[in-house]
């Protein structure tokens, strides 16, 4: 029988939503990618790709900001209430998640729709920034550096079952409720997460890779090198398969998520 028989395929969802920046462009990231070979990619990994083609998304140009401390929080929730509603049919159907954004805040859905399949889970957190802001604590109301934190204060995951990896720019607030609730930092938290849930949630944001290596939206010098980053993954990915994909129940699920 072929890895492809026995692997979850794998279920592509395009999230270009920008709401959440400061400026436009990363709108573009899930056609950059799937132009970057993606589907082929995943082939050879020995799964099959399906594509389920990308959500619909709000256009900066043509909607009100709204509140500046939460900038275009409605249309940034409506999108992300479709992308948790295909997660969670894909978790449903047997696939492999894998969001394609978009700025940070395409999270509220896919961990979301994971949690609403699944649960709570371990949730592996891969960016130069934090992510932890508040409205009350963010300098800009832009949503993509309030993610983890809206989705800890909402129960959708625990902070006990968070790591940050790569993390280097913290507000002070998040560096405050990062040592108040227990947070991990680094790759040596990995394996605790992927202990005792039912879903591990794989959130990578670019910025978190070297800029002189990879240029970014938002560069943050000091970052994981790019040979590093995919030995990390392909850990990830093998824990994974062991402590999720082969549990007897069958409930275990291993959701990725991609930035441009």
């Amino acid at each position: 029988m072929s890895s492809q028989e026995t692997q979850p395929p794998v279920a592509v969802i395009g999230a270009g939503l920008d709401l959440g920046a400061g400026r436009r462009g990363v709108d573009m990231g899930p056609s950059a990618i799937r132009y970057a070979g993606l589907d082929e990619r995943i082939t050879e990994l020995g799964r099959r790709c399906d594509d389920w083609g990308d959500v619909v998304t709000a256009v900066a140009e043509a909607t009100a900001v709204g509140d500046e401390h939460m900038r275009y929080l409605a249309e940034i929730k409506a999108t992300c209430e479709r992308i948790a509603a295909l997660v969670a049919r894909a978790v449903e159907e047997g696939s492999l998640p894998l969001v394609l954004g978009g700025d940070h805040s395409v999270a509220l859905g896919t961990l979301g729709g994971m949690a609403r399949a699944r649960g709570q889970g371990g949730v592996l957190w891969f960016d130069a920034h934090g992510d932890l802001n508040t409205v009350e604590s963010s300098p800009s109301g832009n949503l993509w550096g309030m993610p983890l934190r809206r989705l800890i204060d909402s129960g959708a995951v625990d902070a006990d079952d968070v790591v940050l990896i790569g993390a280097r720019n913290l507000d002070p607030p998040e560096e405050e409720f990062i040592g108040s609730h227990g947070i991990r930092l680094g790759e040596e938290g990995i394996g605790g997460a992927l202990e005792g849930v039912s879903c591990t949630y794989v959130a990578f944001d670019a910025d978190v890779l070297e800029p002189s290596e990879l240029a970014v939206f938002m560069p943050e010098p000091g970052g994981v090198s790019l040979a590093d980053g995919e030995r990390i993954l392909a850990g990830i990915a093998a824990g994974a398969r062991q402590s999720t994909w082969e549990h007897a129940n069958g409930r275990g699920q291993f959701c990725h998520d991609r930035w441009s």
